[in-house]
């Protein structure tokens, strides 16, 4: 099965690249310090900027400085970083211009994840430092659409996350989702679930870029959207 679309847009962490035992690593020492049960915030973390998850689990504390103090320690730790099977053949595939990055960590964390895994930095790379409003709110899917100069129809989003799924079909995209970090059963919101990146290929043409899936790779297609 496939899609047609004028721009592909990736997430970063958890589509692209690894980065879940570093982010764990540091929410369970930032959890341990301040007496916060971290079920609390495995619950709602992935694809949300930071400074939002300790709002909502500690809103006691200074989230802007707590946040700034976990962003560095992740920053500075790429013990276990990787980049994803198939992220350097998708990334490849793609011409400047044709694809984003849109990411709820801060652009410093974003560039050196990239520079730690060999992945290329787009033309385009939405952070958080970008917008008031991150994942789940459609802004910086927004945002990058408008940067891409291409309209929400005719692009494709791909996510492993929930708030980044709300995000990416809030802004009108067509979503993909991966469950490389999170069961397959929570990203249930997104128009098709795959097993892993490498289950995608894209195609770039004169016009469009066709995006297709194997044929034993879906773990569930969604029907909410025809081609445009």
């Amino acid at each position: 099965m496939a899609w047609t679309c004028e721009a592909v847009i990736f997430d970063l962490d958890g589509v692209l690249v690894d980065s879940n035992a570093i982010s764990e690593r540091h929410m369970h020492a930032w959890a341990a310090r301040h007496g916060i049960d971290f079920a609390r915030i495995a619950a709602i973390h992935h694809g949300r900027p930071t400074v939002e998850t300790v709002r909502l689990v500690a809103p006691h504390l200074d989230a802007d400085a707590e946040a700034r103090g976990i962003d560095a320690d992740e920053r500075a730790d790429t013990c276990g970083l990787r980049a994803f099977a198939g992220a350097t053949r998708l990334l490849a595939a793609l011409p400047a211009g044709r694809w984003a990055i849109v990411t709820s960590g801060t652009r410093p964390m974003a560039t050196t994840r990239l520079r730690a895994v060999g992945l290329t930095q787009p033309d385009v790379l939405i952070t958080a430092d970008d917008v008031e409003r991150g994942k789940p709110a459609p802004d910086p899917y927004r945002l990058a659409m408008q940067r891409l100069a291409v309209a929400p129809a005719r692009s494709i989003v791909i996510e492993d996350a929930p708030a980044g799924i709300a995000s990416g079909r809030a802004a009108g995209a067509r979503v993909i989702a991966v469950a490389a970090t999170l069961p397959a059963a929570v990203l249930a919101e997104a128009d098709v679930v795959l097993a892993s990146l490498d289950d995608l290929e894209v195609v770039t043409r004169a016009d469009d870029i066709a995006v297709a899936w194997r044929a034993a790779g879906p773990m569930r297609t969604g029907a909410r959207y025809t081609e445009p």
